[in-house]
């Protein structure tokens, strides 16, 4: 395990410093690059871009060789986080595995990071209707609050102008047992939710911006509206149960689902939604809800565990792995982020031994790498 001398930590809020140099070669016992495992390869690196990926003994120089005993893998991409709104240091973050993030609600800033930083994708604030979740939990200015359809489509266009990467939507009326999001709300539900109008409104703008449309629901309520409207996709697995219509409009949509089951395992229909949604082919991408206080700052194997097993075997180990990379990447319209594969941004990770026999020592990775920058080293380099 890395010891906190062995970090190469970057000042915050500034690239770090390239511990390797600008080329240099990692040679593993095993490459996951986001889709497969590859035994005994290599990655070599060139300034802030994987160079080529190949059997070890093929490749070389220029540069350092970098000997690692267990297997390397893309950075993690988690899907659903709230960094800003929880004040969690994104040095953490990333120092436990995560190298992609999207601020799924919060305040706005540009994409930024991916060079020894964070990477960070933002939706800013949730648009809502009028006295709307997130409001009744947080209060005043959680939200952005959207009355009607020129509201919907000027703040979408605000939003956008402001480099947003997404926009997030939200349908919650409230009173979900379990939901994380139930508890001390200033005003109990249920709460207002926006109008199919709007709604539709709002997905019209994003998508002639080039942007999708993520909505937080709980049920059957708010997945019905967001069907109708066209949302992109769902940033939980809901947390009550829904009916199998419902799970089939959202695959012949090719609607996809941000998993966050670890935070919603109180909820009553979440185990069976994403069994469900599993078996109906939607696609489950990882997600944790990072921030709140049950998710650990960085990559959460018991939201890996539990895409395996709510599923009943639906999901293998290497699917899910590539859920947190390759097809998140994808999702994103970033890719080959996501992957180790020549051209892709050098964003990885090095873990002792298997990660496909035992996901927990990825919360603990002894090599991380963003843009070509070492911020956690191997002992002995």
């Amino acid at each position: 395990m890395t010891t906190p001398e062995e970090y190469a930590r970057p000042v915050a809020g500034e690239p770090g410093q390239r511990r390797f140099g600008d080329r240099y070669v990692i040679a593993a016992d095993r490459v996951f690059d986001g889709t497969r495992v590859l035994e005994g390869h290599a990655v070599a690196v060139s300034d802030d871009r994987i160079a080529a990926v190949a059997p070890a003994e093929r490749l070389s120089g220029p540069g350092p060789r970098i000997r690692f005993a267990g297997t390397l893998l893309p950075g993690f991409i988690d899907l659903h986080a709230h960094l800003r709104l929880g004040q969690v240091p994104p040095e953490v973050v990333l120092r436990h595995g995560l190298t992609t993030i999207r601020e799924t609600g919060g305040p706005l800033a540009p994409p930024s990071g991916g060079d020894g930083r964070l990477r960070v994708l933002a939706a800013g604030p949730i648009l809502t209707a009028p006295g709307g979740y997130p409001v009744p939990v947080f209060g005043p200015g959680a939200g952005l609050e959207v009355p009607d359809v020129p509201a919907a489509r000027t703040a979408v266009g605000q939003l956008a102008a402001g480099g947003a990467a997404f926009i997030k939507i939200a349908l919650e009326p409230g009173g979900s047992p379990g939901a994380p999001w139930a508890g001390g709300p200033a005003y109990p539900p249920p709460w207002p939710i926006m109008s199919l109008e709007v709604a539709r409104a709002i997905v019209e703008e994003a998508h002639t911006h080039g942007l999708i449309v993520s909505v937080h629901l709980s049920g059957p309520e708010g997945a019905a509206l967001a069907l109708d409207a066209g949302v992109d996709e769902w940033a939980h697995v809901p947390c009550d149960p829904i009916s199998r219509d419902l799970v089939a409009r959202a695959s012949a949509a090719g609607v996809r689902v941000v998993s966050t089951l670890d935070t919603l395992s109180h909820c009553t229909g979440v185990a069976g939604n994403a069994r469900q949604l599993a078996e109906a082919g939607v696609q489950l991408l990882y997600g944790t809800d990072l921030a709140h206080p049950d998710v650990p700052w960085g990559i959460d194997a018991q939201e890996l565990q539990l895409m395996v097993h709510t599923a009943h075997g639906m999901r293998t180990q290497l699917d899910v792995l590539s859920a947190a990379t390759a097809r998140a990447g994808e999702h994103l319209g970033l890719a080959p982020l996501g992957q180790l594969i020549e051209g892709a941004p050098a964003d990885l990770i090095g873990v002792r031994g298997n990660p496909l026999e035992q996901f927990k020592p990825l919360e603990y990775p002894d090599l991380v790498v963003s843009g070509g920058v070492t911020i956690v080293g191997p002992a002995g380099h």
